[in-house]
């Protein structure tokens, strides 16, 4: 079946913002997992990885792909995780007697189950010893494949801005929201090498109208600048010449 849809995540999002956990189904696509129901508790960002729908399950907080997951169905209940047994206490024997020979209890006799030794040999009562499982009842929360692992996240990234505004050329650059350099103002060549290095005709001929119009507003300031130097010249001429 397919998961979940963009409706139901918007739906599953407002739900968290509203303080809920909604409710979701393990799908095929889950593996071993298939059917049970979890919680969602969070929503990471999906540009950084494929699983960014964190689910609760029993006791542990996994990360999910949306296709791993549906909206449960009205009326399923989770499945709930049951605490491991308690480690089993070493039983001391009362003599010398050699530990295997030991009778064995007669409550488990009783009710029906196979009798255990009373004591492991040393090498096997070690104490943080997995214990063992009594009856075919319990439910424990299965581990998500090694291969699921969160992804390392990326690094943000780099972005080197040239601009062009009120007569100048500016550089910026910033990494995420971070800001490295603020906008600076460089010079007209300096720019067209920056310019240079991007292969797009469409750059290149708005630059070269740029710099055409620079061009020809420098040329007209020239010309007046000439004039009035010629102006002024002439007048200290006149000044110049003594009756």
């Amino acid at each position: 079946m397919a998961g979940l849809s963009t409706d139901e995540l918007e739906v599953i999002k407002d739900g968290l913002a509203a303080g809920r956990k909604p409710r979701v189904q393990f799908t095929e696509a889950a593996g071993q997992m298939a059917g049970q129901i979890g919680q969602v508790v969070g929503l990471t960002d999906p540009a950084v990885s494929d699983e960014w729908v964190t689910v609760r399950f029993g006791r542990d907080e996994l990360p999910f792909s949306p296709g791993d997951l549906r909206v449960a169905p009205r009326g399923a209940a989770a499945k709930k995780v049951a605490p491991p047994p308690p480690e089993p206490e070493p039983v001391v024997p009362a003599g010398p007697a050699f530990v295997l020979d030991q009778p064995a209890p007669a409550k488990a006799a009783r009710n029906g189950k196979a009798a255990a030794p009373a004591a492991a040999p040393a090498e096997e009562n070690k104490v943080g010893a997995p214990a063992p499982r009594k009856g075919g009842d319990d439910v424990t929360a299965p581990r998500k494949p090694a291969a699921r692992a969160a992804k390392p996240k990326p690094l943000p990234a780099l972005t080197v801005t040239l601009a062009y505004g009120e007569g100048e050329w500016t550089v910026a650059a910033s990494q995420g929201a971070k800001s490295l350099a603020k906008p600076y103002v460089i010079r007209p060549a300096e720019a067209l090498r920056m310019v240079a290095l991007v292969d797009v005709p469409g750059v290149h001929e708005a630059v070269e109208q740029i710099m055409a119009a620079e061009r020809s507003e420098a040329e007209e300031q020239a010309r007046k600048l000439r004039e009035q130097l010629a102006e002024v010249e002439a007048r200290l001429a006149e000044l110049g010449e003594k009756p």
